[in-house]
């Protein structure tokens, strides 16, 4: 496995594989890996002939006040979790490659970034864009792997996609839990003991929503009122959203019609994490 900081070496590199008519696969990640990351690395060695993992912190998805200090940042052990899965390529630029000092453009994206998310965070979805299509720009990805977890996140990138005529495909891989049902995250390691129970009521209210929207309840509106109270009698500190949408634009669905996707944001204590299940 190649180690790579240098753009210059890393075209090189794509150039000849490009030549020998091998298709790439593309895992843009932040580090801190874990078993999501490492199934989205594992997919793509399965689907494509040579894989691509980028590690970059990205400081454009974060806003003032947010964890981009204490994001944890473990370039060696995340490249040694790599190589011992096969993975061909790892790109870990410095931040300078990737803005440099006379950097002035951003993507604006679609409008399905204004919900949700966008409403508590509206500055970090224009910051995810541009750093996706840098990378998509960089590396020529016949496929890009992105983890379920970040439904909204996905939304947006297919829309992105779609909207510029970007040739890099999107492949979608689900949310890998712990054996508990707790969603994996970098982010889940700031939780102590006592708050990594508390998270533990995310994944139980969306397994609670998803049983009842399974046995007939379509009253959207009294499950997301459900939904919240639930986090609250779990514990959590605040709650960002708890809300049933269409998969497609996230328009909040008072009252349901499948498919739908149940999605939650809260904190807890200062860690926010994020859920969702989709309900077919």
């Amino acid at each position: 496995m190649k180690v790579i900081k240098q753009l210059s070496e890393l075209r090189r590199l794509l150039d000849t594989i490009r030549a020998d008519g091998k298709t790439i696969g593309l895992v843009p990640t932040m580090g801190a890996l874990h078993a999501g990351h490492l199934s989205l690395a594992s997919a793509s060695r399965e689907a494509t002939d040579v894989t691509v993992v980028t590690i970059f912190v990205n400081p454009t998805q974060f806003a003032e006040g947010e964890d981009l200090g204490k994001y944890p940042r473990t370039l060696e052990k995340d490249s040694d979790q790599l190589a011992e899965i096969g993975v061909d390529i790892v790109f870990a630029p410095d931040s300078d490659t990737i803005y440099p000092a006379d950097f002035s453009t951003s993507v604006q994206p679609p409008d399905v970034a204004k919900k949700l998310e966008g409403e508590f965070r509206p500055t970090h979805f224009g910051g995810v864009c541009t750093i996706v299509l840098k990378l998509f720009n960089m590396i020529g990805a016949d496929k890009a792997f992105f983890g379920q977890k970040d439904f909204q996140q996905v939304a947006v990138l297919q829309q992105m996609v779609a909207d510029l005529n970007v040739r890099t495909e999107i492949v979608v891989c689900p949310i890998v839990r712990e054996s508990d049902g707790l969603a994996m995250s970098s982010r889940n390691v700031y939780l102590d003991d006592e708050q990594r129970k508390i998270a533990l009521s995310l994944s139980k209210t969306l397994e609670y929503t998803r049983q009842r929207i399974e046995s007939g309840d379509r009253d959207g509106y009294g499950l997301m009122t459900e939904m919240r109270q639930m986090l609250i009698d779990g514990g959590v500190t605040s709650i960002d959203y708890a809300a049933i949408a269409d998969p497609v634009t996230l328009n909040v669905q008072e009252q349901i019609e499948l498919p739908v996707v149940a999605l939650l944001a809260a904190h807890v204590g200062k860690t926010r994490l994020i859920d969702n299940v989709v309900i077919d």
